[in-house]
């Protein structure tokens, strides 16, 4: 084996064992779908009908209700899973930090780099898997999305994007947790931003301070985003560009910091 190919053997030998764990305790997988099959559940039933007729005027309250704000929330629970998946890397990272393999495999011939993006690569794979699983339950809800081959193109890449951004930084947020309970709790904060964006109500209606915020924090153009690729609408080039923007930034703070957390010396 070449010295340039040893990085990718690696990283391919390191995803098989985060699939592989994946496999054998399905616990995290599963409450990565289940908690966004919830929230949809919950705010389409319980809040959509009352909630469509706020993002969709002229819509009156009830089942009309009910099927704007289906098509207004679906693409922020589809960030949402991308987020939550975040959270089983970093218990991961943990758990392989505080056990003592990860020190194992400091000493021995493997890429550093492949130690953690084989893990993250998994993650990627397990969030689009959520992202599929809660689209299929919005189309059986009565989601339509207008996207052409073109747009579900760019919003599978998209949606990688921001699973490979969020990725890199809960596994610096797991490296950095001194147990495996903290480093479950951590990446909660990345969960919270799709609720204080126009993931789940417009940005307009919020009073002034936390409509700043929610202007200017991630997740609002990557919603925004993702929301025209679906609906098939012509995609806002500023939007767009903070939208990659801000995936390009967060996946290499996360990848700086990973790093460096991985080369520290545990105490």
């Amino acid at each position: 084996m070449t010295a340039g190919a040893r990085p990718l053997a690696d990283t391919l030998t390191m995803l098989r064992r985060n699939l592989l764990r994946a496999v054998r305790y399905p616990g995290l997988t599963s409450f990565t779908i289940a908690i966004p099959v919830a929230l949809l559940l919950l705010f389409v039933f319980v809040f959509g009908g009352a909630f469509g007729a706020g993002v969709a005027p002229g819509v009156t309250p009830g089942a009309a209700g009910r099927a704007a704000y289906l098509d207004y929330i679906t693409p922020a629970i589809l960030l949402f899973a991308v987020v939550g998946a975040g959270q089983s890397v970093a218990i991961t990272a943990a758990m392989d930090a505080t056990s003592g393999i990860m020190a194992r495999f400091k000493t021995m011939a493997i890429s550093p780099g492949s130690v953690l993006g084989g893990p993250v690569l998994g993650t990627v794979i397990q969030a689009l898997a959520a992202v599929a699983v809660v689209l299929g339950l919005a189309v059986a809800l009565g989601y339509r999305p207008h996207a052409g081959v073109l747009g579900w193109s760019a919003l599978a890449g998209l949606i990688a994007l921001v699973a490979l951004a969020a990725n890199w930084l809960c596994v610096a947020m797991g490296l950095a947790a001194r147990s495996v309970e903290t480093a479950s709790n951590t990446p909660m904060v990345l969960t919270a931003l799709p609720f204080l964006g126009s993931g789940f109500v417009p940005v307009a209606t919020m009073p002034a301070g936390v409509r700043w915020f929610a202007e200017y924090q991630p997740f609002t153009p990557i919603i925004e985003t993702t929301r025209a690729l679906l609906a098939g609408a012509p995609l806002s080039g500023s939007t767009t560009l903070q939208a990659l923007a801000w995936c390009a930034l967060i996946a290499a703070l996360g990848y700086a910091w990973s790093r460096s957390l991985y080369r520290r010396e545990r105490r």
